[in-house]
């Protein structure tokens, strides 16, 4: 898979919205923001923009919101065309299933960045298992556990502290702070999936 190595903050800007790659700094200190008030000020009109340029940008914002490169998005979209339902809100569920994205909005790590560096190296066990695969996909009633040395990570506990605070974890997700474990309770709903897109864009998108 490709690698990031462009800034997050020059993707939202492109983007024209933001992706909350940078976790809580994102809604404290954003680019984004800045630019809109500052185009509000001047009375800025929106741009024009083809019909295509309008599904591809929903598909970007998507895929690049959980930092994956286009082939591993199309092969979710290919499992999510091949299951019952929605295709588009079947693949925005899969994506949000990923162990990177649950352990993010469990609030262990503030940025799907550092969730996967956290998943890489080894620190994230699932039943009390080990999985060492961002990719993953969780299940209902799974729960997630972090090693005792990445929990005593400034960044880690300055996660949990912010999630604490703002009471960011949606409720398909249980935390329990005794044990700083989170558990799966049941699937995520259309409303509290973390991408705000157009889903049927994206399936218009691939089926064109």
């Amino acid at each position: 898979m490709s690698r990031y190595t462009e800034a997050s903050c020059k993707i939202c800007r492109k983007k024209g919205q933001k992706l909350f790659l940078k976790g809580y700094k994102c809604r404290t200190n954003c680019v984004v923001d800045k630019a809109n008030d500052k185009e509000g000020k001047r009375g800025a009109r929106p741009k024009k923009i083809s019909d295509y340029a309008k599904h591809l940008r929903e598909k970007q914002v998507a895929r690049l919101s959980f930092q994956i490169g286009e082939a591993q998005f199309r092969r979710f979209f290919s499992i999510a065309s091949k299951a019952k339902g929605k295709t588009g809100e079947t693949l925005l569920r899969l994506l949000e299933m990923r162990l990177d994205n649950i352990v993010r909005r469990a609030g262990f790590c503030d940025s799907i960045k550092t969730a996967r560096q956290i998943v890489s190296h080894g620190h994230v066990k699932v039943n009390g298992k080990a999985v060492n695969i961002p990719s993953y996909i969780t299940k209902v009633e799974d729960e997630i556990t972090l090693s005792p040395q990445i929990l005593e990570k400034v960044i880690v506990k300055q996660a949990i502290e912010n999630a604490d605070k703002s009471s960011s974890r949606p409720s398909f997700i249980s935390y329990n702070p005794e044990n700083m474990s989170a558990k799966i309770v049941r699937l995520p709903e259309r409303n509290e999936m973390s991408v705000a897109v157009n889903d049927q864009l994206i399936v218009e998108y691939y089926s064109k």
